[in-house]
């Protein structure tokens, strides 16, 4: 896999359990140039590019880790990138954030995946012991443990996951993981922003009928309410 100019394709950028960079914004005390003004110059310096490589391949890394794994997950965190260059002349220099684009690329990716990433989630809801840890110490089981009250319901998450729908899948994972909002996800997919809504309103609850009432996935700025729209 090659990798954009400039940003030297490596292996699992600070791992899966990396920290997440500053967002674009702010370095130190100065203002960060915008995504979009990075894109725009990169259409005439190509190297440019590499910065948007540095401001989001360990999240990029970290969301398809849980999906397909690490080791999936350092081809496809590249192939991110070298898609995004690619395509950078048709990003839309409108939308000063360039993640919600990132994260629709690598969705799409790990679309090709499908059944990969099922039957991984149906390992681990087999794998997982009694006392919640599974069998590989999975990310998806390490990182969503936190936010799961009882740990043996690690493995019914799996499974719930491994249920869903693809389209029900990537909106609640995308916003869970990617850490995005209902807009962004909207953005990411190529759906309507009620689509995102209703998709993500039906997953929640599938999950939450599978996990006794418990929701790990959930983000706590989202109330209840709004999925409703």
């Amino acid at each position: 896999m090659t990798a954009p100019p400039g940003t030297e394709a490596r292996t699992g950028p600070g791992g899966a359990g990396a920290k997440a960079r500053p967002a674009p914004g702010t370095v130190g005390e100065a203002p960060a140039e915008s995504d979009a003004s990075v894109v725009r110059r990169s259409l005439t310096d190509p190297d440019v590019f590499a910065e948007l490589f540095h401001r989001y391949a360990d999240d990029i890394h970290r969301y398809v880790a849980r999906r397909l794994g690490a080791e999936a997950a350092d081809d496809l965190m590249a192939e991110t990138f070298v898609v995004a260059f690619q395509q950078r002349r048709r990003y839309d220099l409108a939308r000063s954030e360039a993640r919600p684009w990132l994260y629709g690329i690598a969705t799409n990716l790990v679309g090709g995946h499908r059944r990969a990433e099922a039957r991984r989630l149906r390992a681990m809801s087999r794998a997982a012991a009694p006392d919640g840890r599974g069998a590989e110490g999975e990310p998806l089981a390490d990182r969503v443990a936190a936010r799961v009250s009882a740990e043996g319901a690690r493995g019914a998450l799996a499974g719930a996951l491994a249920a869903l729908p693809a389209r029900y899948r990537d909106v609640l994972l995308v916003v869970a993981w990617g850490d995005l909002d209902y807009a962004e996800a909207a953005e990411a997919l190529g759906v309507p922003v009620g689509t995102v809504r209703s998709r993500l309103h039906r997953a929640r609850k599938r999950v939450r009928a599978a996990l006794g009432g418990t929701d790990p996935t959930r983000t706590e700025d989202v109330q209840e309410g709004a999925e409703h729209g």
